[in-house]
């Protein structure tokens, strides 16, 4: 008789908050980003991590900017490949919008930098808002 191991492969990190309008927390997000991507091997760059944060940020804070609370941040590692998901949904149906580069606006660039960093950007609408999920090479 042969006993048979089978190894299953560990769960990838992940991590869910949910907040209300007026209880977010964008350094809360930036941590999570952090702290998440610490436990991924092999471990991303730094400046990795910065990106992932800046996504992040920007989602929340378009969320926070653009939609009535509440809302949750999704943050998923997909093994291979190695990416991350960021989520961010809200209550709003509207969808984000990229608006034209122009130098003299103070803000409005956040998601031509999401999608600058990202290698995808979708939208999905639900039943009640939206999600927008962004979608970063880690490797």
């Amino acid at each position: 008789m042969t006993d048979t191991m089978t190894r299953t492969a560990p769960d990838p990190p992940r991590y869910s908050r949910g907040w209300d309008a007026d209880t977010a927390s964008l350094p809360e997000a930036r941590a999570a980003v952090a702290d998440l991507l610490a436990r991924v091997r092999p471990t991303p760059s730094a400046r990795t991590v910065q990106d992932a944060q800046l996504v992040a940020s920007e989602l929340v804070t378009n969320a926070l900017k653009h939609a009535p609370g509440p809302f949750t941040l999704r943050l998923e590692v997909v093994p291979e490949p190695a990416v991350l998901r960021i989520s961010v949904t809200d209550a709003s149906p509207r969808h984000p919008r990229h608006r034209p580069p122009d130098p003299e606006r103070v803000g409005g660039h956040g998601l031509r930098l999401v999608s600058l960093l990202c290698g995808s950007l979708e939208v999905t609408p639900l039943g009640r808002g939206k999600r927008v999920t962004a979608t970063l090479a880690l490797g």
